[in-house]
């Protein structure tokens, strides 16, 4: 859709092609890319399950003169960027009581279809305490919309979604992530159901009460961390379900992790990816699922550790993005497998002598599958116009055991880096969770504290002591 854009912009026709129910978002992709009418001829139906004679019916009806009137046609080359120039960040756009608000933001597809908190001019101020810099100054530019943030319009999306004002470093880390080139953020909206996830590390978790433990997505202040995230996907970076944002069965909230660092015998996250102990760090993820939750078991033929290990080879293999898995070099779709350890569980591989790294390593060199499944997969499970295995092993994107024998076993992660592991959850309990995400790498950004920050923190406690 982007390249049709960049073409039209330096004078040559071009048309998207795009399946029923995804010319609007051709459209709205064209506009985020500066052309405010973009060319776009239909498909009707679903071309991923139609059979050779159905596709070839609908090219001839309908595609092929859809593309003609397209490109015959004339269209007005306004850029949208010259709109966007009279955005006010602090513009009053309502004013009523919380039920006319809330019905207000709901009408204009302000929110994610839960109640919000009137984000008042007072409530926002309250917000720009803890930053350090001024209200207006750009943080990053979120695609697709493009739209700039800047720590007002966070803020107001954290006032919204429940945040606390001393929550503010965080979001400000977090869009700093969500927009960052290697987030790679302008692809989330895919059919999939892409969601991004947060992760905590640091002094900060706690300082400011984030959970680590038992159901810690859904205690502490986790959870409106998770929902801020999500409502300025919406708001600023432009994500509307049923318009850009295509998830065919929608999505759950986005949720927060925060790492259990005391109960790991590990490096935490941020450890290991070049921070401090000391420092605090927003990490952003992404995942198209959530659950289930196996329970390795130690028997007498096996330690708990190995079953550990053995499940975690099998998760990996039933993930719906396996396809993607064994990809390497630019000509690759990007893939990501988030693990969840327990801290029992991590307990068990660390002391049977597993560093992080080298559970990774075990995983990549042991989780396989028989070539004749994995083209299975591939064969029926992605679009018909994707090249075969064996075809990419030929051209470097697949490892080179991909062109084998049909009984080959072949491994099913391009190496140890694709795997990440995060411990987190009931440090009593034995389970684990393998999320799986593509299009994306994690991001991590350092959270900026302002210079009176143990001050600030220290006010907001004594003032909740007041309340209470």
């Amino acid at each position: 859709m982007r390249p049709a854009a960049e073409a039209e912009k330096i004078g040559i026709p071009s048309v998207i092609v795009a399946n029923s129910g995804f010319a609007l978002l051709a459209r709205i992709t064209g506009k985020a890319s500066g052309i405010s009418d973009v060319r776009v001829a239909e498909y009707p139906g679903a071309i991923g399950i139609d059979n050779q004679e159905k596709i070839k019916e609908n090219i001839e009806k309908f595609l092929i003169k859809n593309i003609v009137d397209g490109l015959t046609r004339e269209i007005a080359d306004v850029k949208v960027a010259d709109i966007k120039t009279r955005w006010d960040p602090k513009e009053t756009v309502f004013t009523g009581n919380s039920k006319q608000v809330n019905r207000y933001f709901f009408s204009h597809d302000w929110t994610d279809g839960l109640p919000v908190i009137p984000p008042t001019t007072e409530r926002v101020e309250e917000f720009m305490q803890y930053v350090n810099c001024a209200s207006d100054e750009e943080i990053a530019i979120l695609p697709p919309a493009h739209r700039k943030a800047v720590p007002w319009n966070i803020a107001v999306n954290g006032v919204m979604a429940g945040c606390e004002p001393f929550h503010m470093p965080i979001l400000m880390a977090a869009v700093r992530a969500l927009g960052d080139q290697q987030y790679n953020l302008n692809n989330m909206g895919s059919t999939s159901g892409l969601l991004p996830y947060v992760l905590i590390n640091g002094p900060i978790i706690q300082q400011l009460g984030f959970e680590s433990g038992a159901q810690l997505i859904s205690r502490g202040a986790n959870p409106v961390i998770g929902r801020a995230v999500g409502l300025i996907m919406k708001n600023i970076a432009g994500f509307s379900s049923g318009k850009n944002y295509m998830g065919t069965f929608g999505y759950p909230l986005v949720f927060t992790l925060a790492e259990d660092e005391q109960g790991s015998p590990w490096e935490s996250f941020h450890v290991e990816h070049g921070f401090d102990k000391d420092v605090s760090t927003v990490t952003l993820g992404v995942t198209n699922n959530w659950g289930p939750a196996p329970s390795p078991t130690s028997t007498s033929d096996k330690s708990g550790a190995q079953v550990v290990l053995d499940v975690l080879c099998r998760e990996i293999a039933k993930k719906v993005r396996l396809y993607h898995f064994p990809g390497t070099g630019p000509h690759s779709e990007k893939a990501m497998l988030t693990l969840l350890l327990s801290a029992a569980m991590a307990r068990a591989l660390s002391e049977s002598g597993y560093t992080k790294q080298e559970v990774k390593e075990y995983l990549y060199e042991n989780a396989r599958l028989p070539l004749r499944e994995f083209e299975w997969i591939t064969k029926y499970t992605t679009a018909k116009e994707r090249s075969s295995v064996r075809d990419k092993a030929k051209a470097g994107v697949f490892p080179a055991e991909y062109a084998g024998l049909p009984d080959d076993t072949v491994r099913l992660l391009c190496g140890p880096e694709i795997v990440h592991i995060i411990v987190c959850g009931d440090p009593n309990r034995n389970r684990i969770m393998s999320l799986e995400g593509g299009h994306a790498d994690p991001t991590t950004k350092q959270i900026a504290l302002p210079a009176n920050w143990d001050d600030l923190v220290k006010k907001a406690s004594l003032a909740d002591k007041t309340k209470d």
